[in-house]
């Protein structure tokens, strides 16, 4: 099964996000299927980016939406 969530990045106390498709269960770090954008909580104002094409593409095939992932997309929908 396909899911699309955060891949973690960056340094200590300096965490940033990858948002990957990937497979349930493989590990978090690694290879992943397709690369979806980045989320940097760190910097201010938090960078948020992603390509709304290839999320909804993924989703029509199947792939699920983590938690952590659908309420960043819901929270940057409301500020617009």
């Amino acid at each position: 099964m396909l899911v699309i969530r955060l891949q973690p990045t960056g340094r200590v106390k300096r965490k940033s996000y990858r948002i990957v498709v990937d497979e349930k269960r493989s590990k978090l770090v690694g290879r992943s299927v397709d690369d979806l954008g980045y989320y940097n909580p760190s910097e201010n104002p938090v960078k948020l980016k992603y390509d709304k094409e290839k999320l909804t593409k993924w989703v029509e095939q199947g792939a699920q939406i983590s938690n952590a992932v659908s309420k960043l997309i819901s929270t940057e929908a409301s500020q617009k």
